[in-house]
């Protein structure tokens, strides 16, 4: 008995150490890329999402009708092909028939309908809902005036999704790359709440599925099995790391440990150049930085005088080279140059005035405005990061030239934007938009009455019906003109000051191929290998 069992033993243990190495070799043959983040997502609710951080994890979690292929192009997704009416109100998107969600269901056209009816739902308290208020009846829905069922979203059949707008939308298409047009799987939202983004049961439809998520750590992604174009999926796993301190990323980076930098610190721009070669990726990118002021704060800063000397003071030609390097322009305007469907010139008036002479204009007003000089103090809030640290320090010194003592409050990534929208109480904060599409509405319906993103809280009549025109004008010259002048009368009371355009800065390992620059700054894993 004893020599039978010694050798099951010495036969077992082959057998399990066979196993392992077989498991080692099969875990060292996934290709596993490390992606840092600017910080960890909010929530992966993608009805509740507002951030880039978060767009950038659901991208790959997820597909919508299109997508953006590694060009910002759009490209078919779940919808192979559509059609649209002559008259521009009617889309019909025609679903794949081998798109199927991480769990082996089939993604049909009702999962659309209940995806955007649940974003549409007052209850739901969805900050972007008004992305797709071009849909028939939408925003009567969101304002509790209709009940989802009367949304312009239609399954005409599995594979057949009909979708209706009360006006035509040039940029509708391009609208649905966005993470608010993306699917949800019904019964699994249904079946656990607000637990449904949970690891091990979040049931998404694009090339990767959530495998684990430990927040201020890593989110751990693998390969979703079902996805429609998963041959073509080369890296097996991805870890999204969240770096709010950019040179942190840097560090890891230079080590070997992180393949991509979602961002980088602007002090160390001349060390990077120096060092990191082709790595080190600067683009042109669709985005304002900007300085949000609360309007409805009783006292100095309701008066739009008081804005705009502020505005007038900040020295945007040193923040731009001094604290980001050259890697962002100086900003006069809420809507970016070069943006689709507008006219250019459209800025605030002291765009080229010396800063002395402007400083004099500054403090001309502060006095009409009866601010006696050093008598107003004004909080500076923003999100953790050395950029906006350092931005906010020059801002707090050259508002000191002017008589405004400035104080600075930093506040963590993750809960910064909930804050804002939120309507927590400010003086002036940090803010920056992004364009979801190439047109200037995007950055325009911002500051309208009642968006959620209106982080000011600025209520302006005139501009809003100016918003309501552009929605029925069809001629997109008359339209620009009308936008511009919105956008004018927004200047001209500048709830917010536009300080900096943006461009995207990123590091990219040598290793890591179809990473295309583009100025929408999209770059799904799907597009990528790992060498």
């Amino acid at each position: 008995m004893t020599r039978s069992f010694l050798r099951q033993s010495v036969h077992t243990g082959l057998c399990a150490a066979t196993l392992l190495l077989g498991t080692t070799a099969l875990a060292s043959a996934q290709v596993t890329l490390v992606r840092g983040n600017d910080t960890d997502p909010a929530t992966l609710d993608h009805h509740l999402t507002s951030t880039i951080s978060e767009a950038n994890v659901l991208r790959d979690l997820y597909e919508g009708l299109v997508v953006y292929d590694a060009e910002s192009e759009i490209v078919p997704g779940v919808a192979e092909s559509w059609e649209e009416s002559e008259d521009g109100l009617t889309y019909t998107f025609n679903l794949r028939d081998n798109a199927m969600w991480s769990n082996g269901d089939p993604v049909t056209a009702h999962d659309f309908v209940f995806a955007y009816r649940r974003i549409m739902t007052p209850e739901t308290a969805a900050g972007y809902a008004s992305m797709l208020f071009p849909i028939l009846n939408a925003e009567a829905i969101a304002t509790g005036e209709m009940p989802p069922e009367d949304l312009g979203v239609e399954a005409l059949d599995d594979h057949t999704l009909q979708i209706t707008l009360h006006t035509p939308t040039p940029y509708f298409i391009e609208l649905l790359t966005h993470q608010t047009a993306l699917p949800m799987h019904q019964a699994s939202v249904e079946a656990e709440g607000a637990n449904f983004t949970r690891a091990g049961v979040m049931v998404t439809n694009g090339a990767y599925m959530l495998e684990s998520y430990v927040p201020n750590d890593r989110m751990v992604m693998v390969k979703n099995p079902h996805f429609h174009d998963a041959d073509a999926v080369q890296i097996d796993r991805i870890e999204w790391t969240p770096f709010e301190d950019r040179a942190t990323c840097l560090r890891r980076f230079e080590a070997g440990e992180v393949h991509i930098c979602s961002d980088v610190p602007a002090e160390q721009m001349a060390y990077m150049r120096q060092n990191l070669g082709d790595q080190l990726r600067i683009a042109p990118y669709l985005g304002t930085y900007y300085l949000p002021i609360k309007t409805t704060n009783p006292g100095p800063l309701s008066d739009p005088r008081v804005r705009q000397a502020i505005s007038m003071v900040i020295d945007r030609d040193f923040i731009a080279t001094e604290v980001w390097q050259d890697t962002m322009l100086p900003a006069y305007s809420l809507v970016p140059p070069g943006i689709a469907n507008y006219i250019d010139g459209v800025e605030l008036p002291y765009a080229g005035d010396d800063l002395l002479d402007r400083e004099d204009q500054a403090l001309a007003l502060l006095e009409e405005a009866g601010i006696a000089p050093n008598s107003l103090t004004i909080e500076l809030r923003y999100n953790t990061s050395e950029n906006n640290r350092n931005t906010m320090a020059a801002i707090a010194d050259q508002l000191g030239a002017i008589g405004i003592n400035a104080t600075m409050n930093e506040m963590e990534g993750s809960g910064y934007f909930n804050y804002l929208r939120e309507d927590g109480p400010f003086d002036m904060v940090r803010a920056g938009w992004i364009g979801d599409y190439n047109d200037p509405q995007n950055f325009l319906f911002l500051f309208q009455t009642g968006v959620s993103f209106n982080y000011p809280r600025w209520s302006n009549a005139d501009y809003d019906a100016l918003m309501r025109e552009a929605e029925q004008e069809l001629d997109l010259e008359a339209r620009a003109e009308i936008l511009a002048d919105a956008e004018r009368l927004f200047l001209e009371h500048v709830p917010a000051i536009p300080i900096l355009y943006y461009s995207s800065r990123a590091l990219v390992s040598d290793r890591v191929e179809g990473w295309e620059d583009n100025l929408m700054d999209v770059h799904g894993t799907r597009w990528l290998t790992l060498n």
